[in-house]
């Protein structure tokens, strides 16, 4: 091949290259699409959107959006937005839904909100159409001990003022269900709650659970109300089984107690027997050291066996006596 057409191969080749790195890191398109939409920016302004590692049509895009909305949004608070980590087209989504709304929200506010982690764009929707928030049923005692559950429905609204530090729906739940709680629990009995379920939304309501939230609450609806356990009966039974067992502990110990005292008692006659029996073993003994020594007669000495004598006669008459009066029972 001509080594002149060589040259021109290469050169188309390289015009090619260059060309496809220029459109690649210039977006041209994205350039002329938003001079076409009546934005003015610079291709040099995308140039350096590369450069700080910002995506254009990141930017560009929005910025395209918020113009045709009438919206007075710079390159400049975008591009910072992005670079912040914040979602640049659901901020400019917001800020005309708030606008079309007659909602006061500046950008400044809005990128704020977006920052914080909440979702920007639902709470301008929500601060048009209030939500719905359904509470589980929750559970409170009457003071006659009746356990009545209520399931709420909350009305809430979103207020853009406190979106940034105000607490969420969570903590509009655990309100509620605290005054839900409060409010049975003041009541005399059970009836009147059903009577009157709107009793609690009302006193619930007045209560301005919203302070602090990032919501505003626009009515609490009590959706349905069902009696549960009797838990004063409950607690009296397990206060009856508790003193029952109380008093089988007492009666315990005290039947242990007379055990060991019987026990006591027994251990210590017995132990007055052995010492009747070596009392009584040293009897002979004595009366013989007593006869050798002269302090007794022998005539005493007789009339202590006569003694003894008549004592076991009496003894055995007696038994006579007991043994036939039982076989006459026993007859």
């Amino acid at each position: 091949m001509d080594p002149s057409t060589l040259m021109i191969f290469a050169i188309v080749a390289v015009a090619i290259i260059v060309l496809a790195v220029f459109f690649t890191f210039v977006p041209v398109m994205l350039w002329i699409s938003a001079l076409a939409a009546g934005v003015k920016i610079s291709i040099f302004t995308l140039v350096g959107m590369r450069l700080r590692r910002v995506i254009p049509n990141r930017v560009v895009n929005p910025l395209i959006k918020a113009h045709k909305a009438g919206l007075n949004v710079g390159t400049n608070q975008l591009e910072s937005h992005y670079l912040a980590g914040g979602n640049v087209d659901r901020v400019v989504n917001a800020l005309i839904a708030a606008q079309r709304a007659n909602i006061e929200l500046t950008f400044e506010r809005c990128a704020a909100i977006d920052l914080a982690g909440r979702d920007v764009l639902e709470a301008v929707q929500m601060s048009v159409n209030p939500k719905v928030i359904e509470t589980p049923f929750i559970a409170g005692v009457a003071m006659d001990g009746i356990e009545v559950k209520a399931k709420a429905r909350i009305t809430v609204r979103a207020n853009i003022e406190r979106l940034v530090g105000g607490a969420g729906e969570e903590t509009i739940v655990a309100r509620v269900g605290e005054g839900i709680v409060s409010t049975i629990g003041s009541s005399e009995n059970h009836k009147k709650v059903l009577e009157n379920p709107d009793m609690i939304s009302q006193t619930v309501l007045g209560k301005g659970l919203d302070s602090g939230t990032a919501f505003e609450i626009l009515s609490i609806d009590i959706a349905d109300v069902d009696i549960g356990k009797n838990i004063g009966a409950i607690l009296q039974t397990d206060q009856a089984e508790a003193d029952k067992n109380i008093a089988q502990a007492k009666a315990e110990e005290r039947r242990a107690m007379a055990v060991a005292q019987e026990q006591e008692m027994r251990a210590r006659v017995e132990e007055m027997r052995a010492k009747v029996v070596e009392a009584e073993a040293e009897v002979p003994l004595a009366m013989a050291e007593a006869l050798r020594e002269g302090n007794i007669g022998v005539m005493d000495y007789m009339n202590i066996k006569n003694i003894d004598a008549d004592t076991e006669m009496r003894d055995s008459f007696g038994k006579l006596t007991k043994d036939s009066s039982d076989e006459d029972r026993k007859s």
